[in-house]
């Protein structure tokens, strides 16, 4: 029997609908003669509670709730690794990190003085991210082979320009914006990439990390006018975003947003500020000691760039109905990983995390559930129920799959991901995981693994001046992670234990390693 969300369609279009069991998931893979459109908007750096309809309080975002009155909110969606790079290898890819072959970040500085913006403007070998293997099928791949056209605007950080993972060589028909995380750490750039050539952009040369002069007054807002240029690339990035739709609308796309917001640097449109000052009054400067540029108001600079996004999210949906393809398109709004704490971002004043912790040490960068929960809506008029939600436990690493059921293509490797399609549309079919699965070389060398409603988590492992921890905790009874129980459930840890030796592999890419788990995730419990 088809779902019912398809058996609508057929009668509705009056379409030609097929189909068969997917041998992966369990679940229907139904494919319409008319495909959907896809819209995947990550953003960068998103606290789980910095969204209204989240529980945020101080930051409006009118036009991303209305996403989730319209469509379903997710309540355990995670991202697959807490910072930029290896969470977007992992959504693209369907893997985990016990599997992945970016793990993650890696600036590749053997290459030289790739840190230098300067040197990166003159040298384009210099800019880019550790590439992927050229042998690498993505997502994006997946929907070229069943007829989408295809586009990435924003940031890609999986590449650089000298190499074959670029955008348009790893499933993308169209790229537009920042091939190198680094250079995003400017609003304002030199330059960003239209497919495989720079666009120079009237913008001067203003490095990150460039302080106030010396001695500056620090409340003279035309001290900070340096910060602000004339190309703003989100603006950029915006038109051709809406210039593809537009080329697009009479055939199925797939639209990847990799937003760089509300990524440090503070930096917003002036409107945007303004009503934040309005709102917030006057406060402590940012002088850039924690990175990026200084702000003279950056509580409302930061909450201007996540309202700015918004306003931009609104003006899609407007043009999508004006097109005629609003109903016909899937729109999925996420964040790459949680609240940051750096260059002026204050995950404590926003409760960006809310209702967990976004400070450094439980945020961006960290396996607790400050790090790696993240918002997910989804919305498709007429297909997913509007104002539902769900409590069902999701990875991003699960988007290959679940696309795979949408989109009607074939995963012919295995995929660490399990669709979430018939939760998406009302289903009772949903096969749940056994597991989730986190493995970071970062920050110290972590690793996590959650076991239904447990979660084991590895701390230190590379770090030779600290002791490994090892902690457990029960999200159902402490989703805080306050009260470390690893010495009463010796159970758990010995199930975490077994799932690591099933599904660690040992990193590809030296700088991944973890070497005091390469034999086994549990030493002696020492916490």
């Amino acid at each position: 029997m088809l779902p019912k969300h398809k058996v609508l369609s057929l009668l509705l279009a009056g379409t030609l609908i097929w189909s068969c069991k997917d041998h992966r998931t369990g679940a229907a893979n139904v494919v319409d003669a008319v495909k959907p459109n896809i819209i995947y908007i990550l953003a960068d750096d998103l606290g789980y509670g910095e969204i209204g309809a989240y529980g945020q309080e101080k930051i409006e975002t009118p036009n991303i709730d209305a996403l989730a009155k319209n469509g379903m909110l997710f309540t355990q969606h995670y991202t697959s690794a807490p910072v930029c790079a290896p969470a977007r290898y992992m959504f693209l890819t369907g893997k985990h990190s016990g599997h992945a072959y970016i793990r993650g970040n890696d600036e590749w500085g053997e290459r030289g003085d790739v840190w230098n913006y300067i040197a990166m403007a003159e040298d384009s070998t210099l800019e880019g991210q550790k590439p992927m293997p050229e042998n690498t099928i993505t997502l994006g791949h997946r929907l070229q082979e069943v007829g989408y056209q295809t586009a990435l605007i924003g940031k890609w950080g999986l590449g650089a320009p000298q190499t074959q993972s670029i955008p348009n060589e790893m499933g993308f028909n169209f790229f537009f914006g920042y091939n190198c995380q680094r250079q995003a750490h400017t609003y304002y750039p030199l330059h960003l990439y239209k497919n495989k050539n720079r666009v120079h952009l009237a913008n001067d040369t203003v490095a990150p990390n460039t302080k106030l002069p010396k001695g500056a007054d620090i409340h003279d807002s035309a001290n900070y006018l340096a910060y602000t240029l004339k190309d703003y690339a989100p603006d950029l990035m915006f038109k051709e975003l809406s210039n593809f739709v537009a080329i697009n609308k009479d055939h199925p796309f797939f639209l990847y947003w990799a937003t760089p917001i509300p990524h440090v640097a503070i930096q917003a449109p002036q409107k945007w500020v303004d009503h934040y000052i309005a709102k917030f009054g006057e406060e402590t400067p940012y002088l850039g000691d924690k990175g990026y540029f200084p702000h003279k108001n950056p509580h409302a600079g930061y909450a201007a760039m996540i309202s700015y996004l918004d306003e931009n999210i609104g003006k899609l949906v407007q043009q999508l109905k004006e097109e005629g393809i609003y109903d016909q398109t899937v729109i999925i709004f996420t964040s790459d990983n949680g609240p940051s704490y750096a260059g002026g971002a204050d995950p404590e004043f926003f409760n960006s995390a809310r209702p967990f912790a976004g400070i450094y040490g439980k945020g961006k960068g960290f396996v607790y559930e400050g790090g790696i929960r993240v918002p997910m809506i989804a919305s498709w008029p007429g297909h997913i129920k509007a104002g539902s939600r769900t409590e069902h436990v999701s990875a991003q690493y699960d988007m290959l799959a679940t696309l795979s059921d949408i989109a009607g293509f074939e995963i012919p490797e295995v995929t660490d991901g399990i669709s979430f399609s018939p939760t998406l549309f009302s289903e009772e079919n949903q096969k749940e995981h056994d597991f989730m699965y986190w493995e970071f070389p970062e920050y110290g060398g972590q690793v996590a693994i959650r076991i239904g409603d447990w979660k084991v988590i590895r701390q230190n492992l590379k770090n030779e001046k600290e002791i490994p921890s090892l902690e457990v905790y029960n999200l159902l009874d402490d989703p805080l992670e306050t009260k470390n129980l690893a010495d009463v459930h010796p159970e758990i840890i010995k199930k975490a234990v077994e799932i690591f030796k099933q599904q660690h592999t040992n990193a590809e890419v030296e700088r991944f390693r973890i070497p005091s788990i390469e034999n086994g995730l549990l030493g002696e419990a020492r916490h």
